[in-house]
């Protein structure tokens, strides 16, 4: 989750954009998903490459289906 997410941050600033994970795009919540899953299936004493290869499905699923459908997050609102 952090180097999706860290990585991600870093390429938006270094072109000078908002960072996608800050804007309503549901970006952080896909990989913190993921990341739950293959902690899950730690517990559940899984081998790495099922838990892996259900984070894989998971996340990139839940993100595809996100853009695809135009799902977002809430945003608070600046007070007038």
């Amino acid at each position: 989750m952090l180097t999706g997410i860290g990585g991600g941050m870093v390429r938006d600033v270094l072109v000078g954009e908002i960072p996608t994970v800050l804007r309503t795009e549901l970006y952080a919540v896909a990989a913190l998903a993921g990341a739950a899953v293959v902690v899950v299936g730690r517990m559940l004493h899984l081998s790495t490459p099922v838990a892996a290869t259900a984070n894989a499905i998971l996340c990139s699923g839940l993100r595809f289906i996100a853009v695809h459908q135009g799902w977002q997050l809430p945003t608070a609102h600046s007070p007038e």
